[in-house]
């Protein structure tokens, strides 16, 4: 599979990488043989990058039972900030930080971890200090070998020109460009490496509208659709593959500024094809990503990112 240098960590991540949240939200802990044939699934094909979170359920232990033994074979990130499991103090907290870095390594079982990230979706504004300190430190000792934030628009902005965090995970996809304006470019100038998520933007791309039930509830898939559909107001994306996921697959990758971009299965199947396509039906046309840019500038160019 293809790589890139994730920025300044020097890391060398496969492009397609794995996003653990349904995987920790879906499966429990009974299912490890299952998580399992999932991941060796990724690895067995070419992904290293494998990206979870404190508050994504039982994900990091699944994680760690699974593929533990393999861990010289990924690089590992994880992100911290709530208060989750059994930490019973206030989230947002160097506290807070420092017990979900230990819980983290325990849970996976590894002595360290390569990026440790600031889990932002629900921290509007600047982290306190005393997080970032515990960051900070936590990567002075070893425990992470490099500190990254999670959050998108302003907020993705404000830590990117701290000059304090080695990488930077952000949304981006079809239906959510907003990176395209400034965050990529600033990024960039200060070496940052780049995490894409949501880059199939739940699947929703070229889907028909339909009832809110449709999502079991899911405002963002939801509203993912809604733009789908207003960007095909003037027709299909000519020289777009007839597959919407390697259309998907193909436009965020198709952006050099995304060094890894992941997506999240609990299907080994999916996991498989999923790889199949960025090795073997990647790239697409430039001219599809040029319009599907078009499309976005003319009827979304003041979306935000859905955090």
């Amino acid at each position: 599979m293809e790589t890139a240098t994730l920025g300044r960590t020097g890391l060398k991540v496969s492009r397609l990488g794995v996003g653990m949240a349904e995987i920790g939200f879906q499966l429990t802990t009974d299912d490890v043989q299952q998580a399992s044939r999932v991941l060796n699934t990724a690895l067995d094909g070419g992904i290293n990058f494998l990206d979870t979170a404190e508050c994504y359920g039982v994900s990091e232990e699944l994680l760690g039972r699974s593929v533990g033994h393999r861990r010289q074979e990924y690089i590992l990130a994880t992100k911290t900030g709530h208060a989750v499991a059994d930490y019973t103090g206030k989230p947002w907290t160097a506290d807070a930080v420092r017990h979900s870095i230990e819980r983290s390594l325990r849970r996976m079982n590894t002595d360290y971890l390569d990026i440790v990230q600031i889990h932002a979706y629900d921290l509007f504004g600047p982290a306190p200090d005393d997080v970032v300190q515990a960051l900070t430190d936590a990567k002075k000792a070893g425990k992470t070998r490099f500190i990254g934030y999670s959050q998108e628009n302003d907020d993705a902005l404000w830590a990117i020109r701290t000059g304090l965090f080695d990488t930077l995970q952000t949304a981006f996809n079809i239906v959510d460009q907003r990176a395209r304006y400034a965050i990529f470019k600033e990024a960039k100038s200060q070496n940052m490496g780049i995490i894409g998520k949501r880059p199939i933007a739940n699947a929703m791309w070229g889907r028909p509208r339909a009832p809110k039930d449709y999502y079991g509830g899911d405002e963002v898939a939801q509203q993912y659709a809604e733009r789908s559909n207003l960007m095909l107001v003037d027709g299909s994306i000519q020289e777009a593959p007839a597959n919407n996921i390697v259309t998907s697959l193909g436009f965020v990758l198709g952006h050099s500024e995304v060094h890894t971009s992941i997506v999240g299965t609990r299907n080994p199947t999916h996991m498989a094809s999923n790889i199949k396509i960025v090795n073997e039906q990647l790239p697409i046309s430039k001219k599809a990503i040029q319009e599907l840019h078009k499309r976005y500038d003319d009827v979304g160019h003041h979306w935000r990112s859905i955090d």
